[in-house]
């Protein structure tokens, strides 16, 4: 708008203005002529001193009303001059205006730029500051140092260097030992340091100069199998730091990348036959036996024992990938390999993301290496061969597309070192792959050996008669020629004339030169050079179509997706059909029931378990106090009565009671106390747990399939739970204090201390009296209600009790046990009433009749001391009032427990409970980890069902994903 009022616009404006203002008057006036109507009072400067813009200044000219102002010619030039001094003096608001204007306008343009930045705080976390950068560099410097392979023999030039260096032997130092450099033993350290991968610092144990004695030489042997001990670990170490280090790097890759582009794909696109290898993976963990659920094809590579099956296996594979032994056993489990093309040559094992690089020949030695740990430690104890699969995938150019199972080779002798079933083992295990009606069976045949020494072809033929899906392959067929075979025999195997089996194709290779450090492109070479110029392939035995890997692979990997294409809709059908059978089943049987499969049920009850776990820690106070209390009298009774009380009752004198008692509560404070008390604390924490546990099972929301898996939870909760030991010695030092404290401080601790006696007291008379009836049999009338009669042991026993009162009655402090003479008499006495008994019989009768009667007494005198406090306080020795030594000996005995019930139980809150929680949160693990044990815990059709329900979904969304992706590129 000031534009057009004030810049460069302005003329043209007041041109226009005055066409448009003479048009208006010549169609008011009606003529023809041009007006002399003065215009340039219109000026913009003069409209806008009266405070207009130019809009307002057009609407004016418009408006038919407003009488057009026409100034007199004389007053222009004045009103020009004035126009033009104010337009000078307006130039500095229009400069300072458009700065301020300007100005304000780049702010904001620079804020709203601002804000469409993207938000970039997410790589403060993971960029450190400078300090911290510095110090990762320092860290991946020594890193890379451990991680660079040292050249060979360095450790022997570094030894000489040392020597060279120390012409003078000083007292104390042993010189260097040949161990490490000479020939006396058979050790090369260099290479030790290169399968570690890490330089070597070597410290050798100081001796005597020119020491040559045995213990020196133990002591070095022991050093160095130690140091050799230390590399093992330290190799295995690296190796997981470098395998740690390469997830994080592969991770933090893919973050970065997602965060820097909002529309990356999330998810690569995968190969056709690795979507068809996940497809069997899935299928055989659905089904190992391979029945007929599992019909997909595969390729199943059968031959006897160094046929040369494997190494047909690497001439497709274009790698040298699988462990090999000089006439030795070593594919001891199925091997399944993926193979696809791909630009680079690289394979990798299917539950893992480190890659190999397979034109590297460290690299290779390291996937055999894995390859052949991976057998050996899936073979069970006492076996030899393991029906588990290791799935490897194979990418490189030119590779044919392909699944391909590597077998165990037929052997026709168990060896020493093998089980005594490997032999059936192997064919049980080759039977079950081949009888696959869409399996390709791969058959190799040893050229170099006599054909009626073939145990595979029959083993071939029945499996599969017709040979519709078997493919013959001869191997080492230079060593044929070589080994002078004829030519009409080789003829008849080509043709399969030969054999009592038919097959699709025969192939005649060579997949070796003798040597296993030959690569695959100079056996490539020296098989197309070998079949060039065999006079077997001149005299025309060997077709042109029957020759080398090459064309075994073309017509295997053809066979292959024809047979896929033929059979894999069918597969998806028969899975349709199972779903739907399950999925009836849960319908009828579930129908109120999630559908939880047996891990996420897992997860469920974990969290129950955890859940119940925390609960420990609301537990009051008073309520683990008593929990204890109750746990630890219980544990400490039966030795309180029989090991200190009774024993020490029978003194005459309170001065012989009280020494007695002082040494055995010592004796049982230094020696198992301690001990016992924290195993109360461990028994009533896991009774705490096991309430919680039994609780939660009782409620209605709980799935009763958690049951038996919280009972085992608790079960080894009580058996990993172990008291700190450290609260053994605190706990000791708290009881000894306690027991030997014999002053009762107060009246109601008097009283505390009666009650408890008293408690106890009834407790075991109840006991005492339920023991006495369990032997006398039943009285009257229980008798005449229930019809029961007494047996003539019942009849003897009550005869004995008669006899036994007497003697109490007859003595009113009698010793615990019978003497001698009291047996006899009492057993004559029985005679003459016609009974007859034995000593032992005497004796098990007298001792609860003796403790009912001494804990009578007891009570008596518990009683009598309710009111002996004062006197008590007054003089404890003093003869003429009531002996409370008993008293004071529970009031001790009470105090310790209640002390020690405290300490446990601040234990327990403070510290036990959160180290349980963290045992069972271990236990769930070791569980989650052990599929058995899983399998074991959470039974039932229910979970079952949801399983196989899981597996079959899974499997027909694979395979309807395959068949899309099959029809999509028609293969």
């Amino acid at each position: 708008m000031a534009a057009l009022s004030t810049g460069k616009f302005g003329p043209i404006c007041g041109q226009h203005l005055r066409r448009l203002l003479q048009k208006r008057m010549q169609k008011r006036t009606g003529s023809s002529s041009p007006t002399s109507i003065q215009v340039q009072s219109l000026h913009p400067l003069a409209i806008h001193r009266r405070g207009y813009s130019s809009l307002t200044r057009v609407y004016i000219c418009l408006r038919p009303q407003v009488p057009v102002y026409v100034c007199p010619a004389s007053s222009m030039s004045t009103m020009t001059k004035a126009s033009q001094v104010l337009r000078l003096l307006k130039i500095r608001y229009i400069v300072i205006g458009s700065a301020v204007a300007g100005g304000a306008t780049l702010k904001m343009k620079y804020e709203s730029w601002k804000d469409r930045l993207p938000d970039l705080s997410w790589l403060s976390d993971l960029v450190p500051d400078n300090e911290r950068s510095r110090q990762v560099i320092a860290d991946m410097k020594q890193y890379m140092s451990f991680i660079r392979l040292p050249e060979k023999g360095w450790l022997k030039k570094k030894i000489e260097a040392v020597k060279e260096a120390m012409p003078e032997r000083k007292e104390g130092i042993f010189p260097i030992p040949e161990l490490l450099v000479g020939s006396g033993q058979n050790i090369d350290l260099a290479s030790l340091a290169e399968n570690v991968g890490s330089p070597i610092s070597v410290s050798l144990q100081s001796s005597q100069e020119g020491s040559t004695d045995k213990s020196a030489k133990n002591a070095e042997k022991d050093h160095l199998e130690k140091v050799q001990e230390e590399f093992m670990e330290a190799q295995l170490r690296y190796q997981r730091e470098i395998e740690r280090l390469e997830k994080d790097n592969k991770r933090l890759k893919k973050s970065l990348l997602l965060r820097g582009d909002k529309n990356a794909v999330r998810k690569e696109k995968k190969s056709l036959i690795d979507m068809y290898s996940e497809v069997l993976d899935t299928m055989s963990d659905f089904d190992d036996n391979y029945q007929m659920q599992d019909h997909l094809p595969r390729v199943v590579v059968v031959g006897d024992q160094s046929a040369g099956k494997t190494s047909v296996l690497e001439m497709i594979a274009q790698a040298r990938i699988f462990p090999r032994g000089a006439g030795e056993m070593m594919t001891r489990s199925p091997v399944k390999v993926t193979l696809s093309e791909g630009p680079e040559h690289i394979a990798q094992f299917n539950d893992s993301s480190k890659e190999y690089d397979l034109t590297k020949e460290s690299e290779l030695k390291a996937l055999r290496k894995e390859i052949e740990m991976r057998m050996k430690s899936s073979v069970q104890e006492g076996k030899t061969i393991s029906p588990e699969v290791i799935s490897l995938s194979v990418r490189g150019p030119g590779i044919q597309r392909m699944v391909l199972v590597d077998l165990p080779g037929m052997i026709s002798t168990v060896t020493t070192g093998m089980a005594a079933d490997t032999k059936s083992a192997i064919q049980e295990l080759s039977k079950r792959y081949m009888s696959n009606p869409n399996a390709i069976i791969l058959c190799i045949q040893d050229g170099a050996v006599d054909a009626e020494r073939s145990i595979v072809t029959d083993l071939v033929s029945s499996i599969d008669p017709s040979g519709k899906r078997t493919i013959f392959v001869l191997t080492k067929v230079d060593l044929a020629e070589k080994g002078s075979a004829s030519p009409s025999r080789i003829r008849q195997i080509l043709e399969g004339r030969l054999f009592p089996m038919k097959a699709l194709g025969y192939f005649a290779v060579v997949t070796g030169k003798g040597s296993s450090d030959d690569s695959i492109s100079t056996i490539r070479m020296y098989e197309e050079q070998f079949f060039r110029n065999s006079q077997l392939f001149k005299s025309g035995t060997f077709k042109p179509n029957q020759m080398n890997t090459q064309n075994l692979s073309f017509a295997v990997s053809d066979c292959f997706w024809k047979m896929v294409r033929e059979s894999v809709e069918q597969q998806s059908d028969i899975y349709r059909a199972s779903r739907f059978n399950l999925e009836t089943e849960w319908k009828n049987n579930f129908s109120r029931i999630r559908e939880l499969d047996r891990d996420e049920l897992f997860e469920r009850a974990k969290g129950e378990i955890l859940d119940e776990v925390l609960c420990l820690s609301e537990i009051t106070a008073k309520h683990w106090e008593e929990v204890i209390n109750n746990v630890f009298w219980d544990r400490v009774a039966g030795y309180v009565f029989e090991g200190i009380y009774i024993p020490s009752a029978q003194s005459n004198d309170s001065g012989t009671f009280n020494t007695s008692v002082d040494i055995k509560l010592k004796q049982w404070a230094e020696q198992t106390l301690p001990k016992t008390s924290v195993e109360v604390g461990s028994e009533a924490l896991m009774k705490e747990f096991d309430r919680l546990i039994e609780k939660s099972k009782a409620n209605k929301d709980t799935d009763v399939l958690f049951d038996k898996l919280k009972s085992a939870v608790k079960t080894k909760g009580l058996e990993r739970h172990k008291w700190q030991t450290n609260a053994v010695d605190s706990i000791k030092v708290i009881q000894l204090n306690a027991l030997e404290d014999r002053s009762v401080h107060d009246r109601q601790q008097w009283d505390e201390a009666i009650s408890f006696m008293e408690k106890t007291l009834h407790q075991r008379l109840k006991e005492t009296e339920a023991k006495i009836n369990e032997l006398n049999g039943p009285g009257t009338t229980e008798r005449w209600m229930h019809w029961k009669s007494l047996t003539p042991e019942q009849i003897n026993r009550r005869q004995t009790q008669e006899e036994l009162e007497k003697l109490l009655q007859s003595e009113a402090k009698h010793q615990p046990q019978l003497s001698a003479d009291e047996i006899t008499t009492v057993k004559k006495n029985l005679q003459t009433k016609g009974v007859d008994v034995e000593n032992n019989f005497i004796q098990q009768t007298w001792h609860p009749l003796y403790r009912k009667r001494f804990l009578l007494s007891s009570l008596s005198l518990a009683n009598e001391c309710r009111r002996g406090f004062y006197h008590y306080q007054r003089d404890l020795n003093d003869d003429s009032g009531v002996d409370c030594n008993d008293v004071v000996l529970f009031w001790r005995i009470h105090r310790m427990v209640q002390l020690t019930s405290n300490v446990l139980r601040q234990q327990i809150m403070n510290t036990e409970a959160r180290r349980l929680e963290k045992e069972v949160k271990q236990i769930m693990e070791d569980i989650s980890d052990d599929r058995g044990v899983l399998e074991e815990l959470l039974t039932g059709r229910r979970v079952d069902l949801a399983e196989e329900l899981k597996k079959v979904r899974h499997i027909q969304e694979k395979l309807e994903e395959f068949i899309a992706a099959l029809q999509k590129e028609k293969v």
